[in-house]
C-alpha cells in the first residue's frame, strides 16, 4: 500500500513540474530571443485580412491594436484567451507577422484603450496604438 502512495505522490510531482515548466520562456526549449517582435504601429494590416476578419459579423465594433512584444505562438494564444474571458468579444484575431490584434467587440461594449493596453501588459506586451472601426 506504502509503494502505490510513493508512486502516486513521486507521478504528481513529477507532472505538477511538469506542467510548470511546459513553456519557460528562458528554458533552452523556447527561447524568444530567436523570435523577432514587429512594431505593430510600423505596419498596416491586410484589406484581404481584414474583409475576412468582419466578413459574417454583423453589427459590431472591431479594435485594431498595434502591438509590440508579440513574438510567439505562445504569446497569441494568451492574448486570444484573455480577450474571450470578456463575453462581448466576439472574435479575435493575432497576426504576428504585422504586430496587429483585431478584437470584434459587440456594440454594447464601451471600448476603453487603457483596459486593453492592461491586458497586453499582463500578457508581457505593448499596446501602442488603436483604431475603432464601426461595423453596420
Amino acid at each position: 500500500m506504502y509503494k502505490i502512495i510513493i508512486l502516486t505522490a513521486l507521478f504528481i510531482s513529477n507532472n505538477s513540474y511538469a506542467m510548470d515548466n511546459m513553456h519557460d520562456h528562458n528554458s533552452k526549449q523556447h527561447d524568444h530571443n530567436s523570435h523577432v517582435a514587429v512594431d505593430g504601429s510600423k505596419t498596416e494590416i491586410d484589406d484581404a485580412m481584414y474583409n475576412k476578419f468582419v466578413s459574417d459579423l454583423g453589427s459590431s465594433q472591431v479594435v485594431i491594436v498595434d502591438v509590440n512584444g508579440m513574438v510567439c505562438d505562445f504569446c497569441a494564444r494568451g492574448i486570444e484567451k484573455t480577450f474571450y474571458d470578456d463575453a462581448l468579444v466576439k472574435r479575435v484575431l493575432v497576426s504576428l507577422e504585422t504586430g496587429k490584434v483585431l478584437i470584434a467587440y459587440d456594440n454594447a461594449k464601451k471600448v476603453d484603450f487603457g483596459e486593453i493596453k492592461n491586458i497586453f501588459l499582463s500578457n508581457g506586451q505593448s499596446a501602442t496604438g488603436m483604431t475603432l472601426k464601426k461595423i453596420t
